[in-house]
Parts: structure tokens; C-alpha cells; sequence
């Protein structure tokens, strides 16, 4: 499959930089270097007992790419797409941006642009964590088992018949054994190579999560949402045939992002625990939607407590992106945020009674690394302390690095927010990779499909049946519907059920009908996307115009 060229490591010793380069284990008496193979698994291992800065490791593999051969490579975080390309498939960064808008709506923080190289060349991919390449029904696959240690990136270059693993640590500083790579190599069916792969990392799925049907209040009403409306859908939803699980309360309840716990009295008058027994009294679970790890400038948090704001080596305060009134990142390690944010779970899990979490924007916690913590470090972190607080709640994580997230969240989203039309506007099309797009998320859900029941229960995010609000024609969304039944366990939408009409009713049995298929193979030429799918024990074959 692949065969080792060469491991590159560097490091600095009290001010001297050193560097290696090898195929096989070495050792000074400062630090030593160990590459093995075992079996499937490759690793490397810096092995020292005195404090050392890494500045690189990777490892060169030679690998023959072929023509038809098909290559995926798993995007940064949630949104971020993530699909099979051709050999000749070229990626884009930010290059396209002009610099002043780049900057006005800080589209490097959304993903990887800050830290890693975007060839603009055909042929030459990149992606994290995991990814393979496809050669009609066989898998060569490559995927990380060491991801807490820091991430893993993989780059493909057809040109050079390449493969190199780069591990996410630069500037880290170590001073015992550390875990730079540890990688499985395997060959076989999709079924294979994913189910060893997660065998190995022992991801182990809570019992209690269970594929899920119902509502989230954002793409109707946005941040237009208030006590009148939540009841109007919720009357709606339950008026339908097909018995709802959940229902989400989305981002605007609160007075400003970062303030969980300051609730908008003109738009909920009688307060959160009112709504969420308004709807366990349908005998569904309350949801609701936190971004637990950023806050805007507008919020109380921003203006009162600085002290928990992360910051950068220079002392100035972590951008997240550009929504909302612009929105910075949280230290998780600080013990006052901590203790803030465990009085906010607890509020809205114990008081407010909500039992379904949507925690968005977690990539915020990672954006920066720390001298004694990568990134990957940093996000696990992050996850474990979610993990704790949330109780007995389930979690639907969301733009979070997903390696971080495997085990560790019940249901994930596993691609870019759905659009109120199939690709947004063209000049939209130029910008980041984690930009919002219908498209684009029918693309990520099948692509990342084999993470469902896996990793966690998949959220491919909402379909949308209504006539209204939405220039998506019927095909689109049929499309949407049937992909995200077919490759998620998170079925929502945002449509009141009770303005649907015949038409909609048909597709929504429909889609009902299909639940618990499973997709066999998938491939895309031109604007056709092509599914096999496992229905009942008979193969049937979709194919959708994208």
C-alpha cells in the first residue's frame, strides 16, 4: 500500500535547533526517535526525558495514484467540506478572498488557513484525521489513532505519487515520551477499514442516544424566535403522523451569545423552563443550542469578565469568526470560566430541564495552541470537560475538529449549515470552505457517511419540505431529504408540519419509508450524484442532479 521514504523531525534544545531525517529509529543522547510498524499501525515516537520544542514531524510514504482512483480526505471540522475528489482535484484556500474581506469577517479562524498550506495545484489534497483512496469498491484508508496528542495532517500528492502524515505540533514543548504518529494503514471493503478503524480507537456509543426525529428553530426563524412561535411549531410538528423525538431550540433566546443564562424576557416572557415543559408535555426532549465556548462582543461576558477570553502570544484576544456582533474565543482552562460554565449546564440541564444540548462552534476552544498543549490536545480537553458537565444530557456537537468528537458526543454534525437555497450566491461560492451551502452538506453526509453509528449518531443537518422561504426546487428538496435520511440518525427540520400540503406529505412518507436504509457506495460524475442503497435486502440505485 504505502511504502515508508522517509520520517523528518526537528527539535530545539536550549536554544540549538536539531534535525533528523531517517527511515528507520534513531537515538542521540539528548532524544531519541522510534518508527515502527505493527501490523497495520505505523507509528512514531519522539522518546527524551528532558524538556525539547519540536518544530516538525512526518513521515514520506510513496504511494502509485492511479487515474481512476478516487481521493477523500476529511475536512478540519464539522463544516468544512469534506468529499471524494479526482486525481485531479485541486482545493482552495483563501486565496480568492481579497485580503480586506478576509479580514472584516475573519474567515481564518472558521478552519485550517492559519496553519496550513494550500497548494493551489491539481492533484495536491490535504485533510485531517482521517481520509482513503477509492479504487471501485476497495479502500486504501489511512486514519489516525492519536489525535489527542494533536492532529493529524494528511497530504496527497498525485504529481509526486506521495502520501505524507504531519503532525499538528509545532512549537509544542515536551519533556517526557510523546505520541507524534500512530496511524492505521489497511486495505479492504468501506465496511472493513472503517469498522478496524474504530475498533482500534474504542469508540464506544452511548446506549441511551438513538436515532432522532423532530425540529430545530433556526433555518424558519433564525434569531426571530420567541414563546408564541415556539408554541405555533411545536403545534405544528405534533399535528404531523409520525411521532416526533425532539425539539430544538435554537441560537436567540438569550440576550447576546455568551450570556446562557440572561434570557430575552420580550421574547420568552415566562423563561426557559416554561418552554421546555411546554414540550416534554408532548413527550418530547427539550433541545437547545449553546455555544459554550465563545462569546460576542455585545455580551456581558466580553465586557465584564476579559480575564477569560483566550489570547494569542502577543496578549490580544482570539477572534472566533465574524458572527453575530464578531465573537471571541474562551479559555477553557481558566478556573473562573469553568466555574461559570458549570453553573450554566447545570441551570439548563437541571433547572430548565433541557436534555438535548446543541454545542456549536467548538473549533473556538482550539484556535491557538499552547506551549504545552497542541491544538488536538487543547479540543480534547475541551470535549472531556463538555462531556462532564453535560450530565445525563445529550450532546449534538457541532464545528468541532470530528476526531475530537469521536465517542465523546452522542450526535455530531457532520457538514456546513444547510442554505434556504441549493448553493447560495456565486460570489459566496469564492469564500471559505466552511461557508453555508445546501450543496455542499448533501456532499459532506455522504461522504462522511460511514461516521454514523461508528463514531457517533451523524446530524447531516435539516431538510426542508416547505414552499415558502426556500428557492430550492422540488428535486433539491428531495435530494436533501433522502440524503439525510440515508446517511444520518438526526432527522430535523425547521418547517411548521402544519402548513404542509399534499405534496409534502408524500415526501415525508417517503422519506419515513427509508429510514434504516443504509447506502452501500456512492460516487459523483459531473453534476450527478449517484447512490447504491441497501433497502430492505434489495439494492436500488438514486441518482440526484447536484
Amino acid at each position: 500500500m504505502l511504502k515508508l521514504d522517509h520520517v523528518t523531525f526537528s527539535y530545539t534544545d536550549n536554544g540549538e535547533r536539531f534535525f533528523v531525517r531517517t527511515s528507520r529509529s534513531v537515538r542521540t543522547d539528548r532524544v531519541g526517535l522510534e518508527i515502527k510498524t505493527d501490523g497495520n499501525v505505523f507509528s512514531v515516537w519522539v522518546r527524551t526525558d528532558k524538556e525539547i520544542t519540536i518544530g516538525e514531524v512526518r513521515a514520506h510514504f510513496e504511494y502509485p495514484f492511479s487515474s481512476p482512483e478516487r481521493l477523500f480526505l476529511n475536512g478540519y471540522q464539522s463544516w468544512t467540506d469534506s468529499y471524494e475528489h479526482r486525481v485531479t482535484g485541486k482545493m482552495h484556500g483563501l486565496e480568492r478572498v481579497p485580503a480586506r474581506l478576509r479580514q472584516k469577517y475573519e474567515l481564518s479562524q472558521y478552519g485550517d488557513y492559519n496553519f496550513a498550506d494550500y497548494p493551489v495545484e491539481a492533484g495536491k489534497l490535504h485533510g485531517w484525521s482521517y481520509g482513503y483512496i477509492r479504487y471501485r469498491e476497495e479502500f486504501d484508508f489511512i486514519g489516525s489513532l492519536a489525535e489527542d496528542s494533536g492532529f493529524t495532517k494528511i497530504m496527497m500528492s498525485v504529481p509526486d505519487n506521495s502520501i505524507t502524515l504531519e503532525k499538528d505540533c509545532s512549537g509544542l514543548t515536551v519533556s517526557k515520551d510523546y505520541c507524534a504518529l500512530k496511524v492505521l494503514f489497511k486495505t479492504g471493503s468501506e465496511e472493513q477499514v472503517f469498522d478496524t478503524y474504530f475498533e482500534l480507537l474504542g469508540t464506544k456509543l452511548d446506549p441511551r442516544a438513538k436515532p432522532v426525529f423532530g425540529y430545530t428553530s433556526w433555518y424558519r426563524h433564525y434569531q426571530n424566535i420567541s414563546e408564541d412561535i415556539i408554541r405555533t411549531d411545536l403545534a405544528g410538528l405534533c399535528s404531523q403522523k409520525y411521532k416526533p423525538d425532539v425539539f430544538q431550540i435554537d441560537d436567540g433566546y438569550q440576550t447576546a451569545v455568551g450570556d446562557w443564562l440572561s434570557v430575552d424576557e420580550t421574547k420568552f416572557p415566562q423563561g426557559m423552563k416554561s418552554v421546555a415543559d411546554m414540550i416534554k408535555a408532548e413527550g418530547m426532549t427539550a433541545g437547545l443550542w449553546l455555544a459554550p465556548f465563545v462569546c460576542e462582543e455585545k455580551s456581558d461576558v466580553f465586557v465584564h469578565h476579559k480575564d477569560w477570553l483566550l489570547t494569542d502570544s502577543h496578549g490580544e484576544f482570539v477572534r472566533g469568526g465574524s458572527n453575530w456582533s464578531g465573537f471571541y474565543a474562551l479559555d477553557i482552562y481558566n478556573k473562573d470560566f469553568r466555574e461559570h460554565l458549570k453553573k450554566v449546564f447545570d441551570t439548563v440541564v437541571n433547572e430548565w430541564g433541557y436534555k438535548l444540548l446543541k454545542l456549536d462552534f467548538l473549533y473556538a476552544a482550539c484556535i491557538i495552541p499552547r506551549a504545552e498543549k497542541s491544538r488536538g490536545t487543547v479540543m480534547a480537553d475541551g470535549m472531556k470537560l463538555l462531556r462532564e458537565l453535560a450530565g445525563d444530557a445529550l450532546i449534538l456537537g457541532c464545528g468541532v475538529p470530528l476526531a475530537s468528537a469521536f465517542g465523546r458526543v452522542d450526535y455530531c454534525r457532520i457538514g456546513c449549515d444547510v442554505c434556504l437555497d441549493w448553493d447560495d450566491k456565486p460570489l459566496m461560492r469564492l469564500t471559505h470552505r466552511e461557508r453555508v451551502s445546501t450543496r455542499t452538506t448533501v456532499l459532506d453526509s455522504v461522504f462522511r457517511r460511514q461516521l454514523n453509528g461508528r463514531a457517533f449518531l451523524s446530524d447531516p443537518d435539516v431538510f426542508l419540505l416547505r414552499s415558502d422561504n426556500t428557492s430550492m426546487n422540488a428535486d433539491q428538496k428531495l435530494c436533501l431529504a433522502e440524503v439525510n435520511t440515508l446517511c444520518g440518525s438526526v432527522l430535523f427540520t425547521s418547517d411548521n408540519a402544519a402548513d404542509y400540503g399534499e405534496e409534502q406529505l408524500k415526501v415525508l412518507d417517503k422519506i419515513m419509508a427509508i429510514r434504516g436504509a443504509r447506502v452501500l457506495s456512492a460516487s459523483v460524475s459531473g453534476d450527478k450524484l449517484k447512490l447504491c442503497v441497501d433497502h430492505n435486502g434489495q439494492k436500488v440505485i438514486r441518482i440526484y442532479k447536484i
